[in-house]
């Protein structure tokens, strides 16, 4: 029988001393986690502690998909989250083609590379599922005129039915001044994460990835006061386990119901499995 285990990464804020004075403050981001490990759960994967804000270390993060990595074989499934800040940092080993930024996630004490997760999906074994939802902002080459929040005429326009009291939401992208000024500070640490790993497009992975994220690189992803935009959208069409589709027809149906200007991405990687995107979500 086929092992399902899942891990849940959530920031409602980062440690400012590792981002020059930047807290990173989020309304949603723990409970997307925690509501992710709750279906989870429901599906009967076994489901690790959410790794919530402070929690959600680079090196706990590593430690826990490498543990993932030695526990599942092949027809296993790992159902990874992540809800919080994307950034940024300069594409050193020449696989990002367009902007020439690698993606980051913003983790508690520092970010989260793009190759550094390529290179721990490398780790799973062949024939392992991996299906990865990442609520975060991955803004390409617009991050420079970002803003932190979103006004209320935008919040309008994405969330339709906006209060007063959420005029200034917040979106999941670490502005870009903080972003420079973390890089300049910290750049022998990033450039070595870089020079130390293979380009995520070059990464020998065995197992099949699935990702389903928040929004286009051109884009950004809309923080919220229970969920953030994405994550709540899913649990609209997941309702609570009537959505009957596959994870194809899962990211149609939440596209359908999110504003133009955030456009859920959906990406496989790894080795090519049709079976996994037909299968219906949360199933193992």
């Amino acid at each position: 029988m086929a092992t399902g285990l899942s891990v849940h990464i959530g920031l409602n804020q980062v440690d400012p001393a590792a981002y020059d004075g930047w807290s990173g403050v989020l309304g949603a981001g723990e409970q997307d986690a925690v509501d992710m490990a709750r279906l989870a759960d429901a599906a009967g994967f076994d489901v690790t502690d959410p790794l919530l804000s402070a929690a959600a270390t680079a090196e706990t993060v590593t430690a826990t998909l490498e543990a993932a990595a030695g526990r599942l074989a092949e027809g296993d499934i790992l159902f990874l989250s992540y809800a919080g800040h994307g950034g940024q940092v300069p594409d050193l080993n020449h696989d990002e083609t367009g902007d020439r930024l690698d993606e980051t996630w913003v983790l508690y004490d520092r970010q989260l590379v793009d190759d550094e997760l390529f290179e721990l999906f490398g780790k799973f074994a062949k024939g392992v599922r991996i299906w990865l939802l990442s609520d975060s902002c991955h803004s390409g080459i617009v991050a420079g005129r970002l803003p932190e929040t979103l006004s209320a005429q935008e919040l309008d326009r994405r969330f339709r039915t906006a209060e007063p009291e959420e005029v200034g939401r917040r979106i999941r992208a670490m502005p870009q001044s903080v972003q420079t000024a973390v890089y300049r500070r910290d750049r022998d640490a990033y450039d070595r994460i870089q020079n130390t790993r293979t380009a995520k497009d070059l990464t020998r992975i065995d197992a099949s990835v699935l990702k389903i994220s928040g929004c286009q690189d051109n884009q950004t992803s809309a923080d919220g006061i229970v969920n953030g935009l994405f994550t709540g959208t899913l649990l609209e069409v997941w309702r609570d386990g009537a959505f009957a589709g596959s994870y194809r027809g899962l990211h149609r149906e939440v596209v359908t119901r999110m504003p133009p200007d955030q456009t859920p991405d959906f990406v496989q990687a790894g080795v090519a499995n049709p079976a996994f995107v037909r299968q219906r979500p949360f199933t193992i």
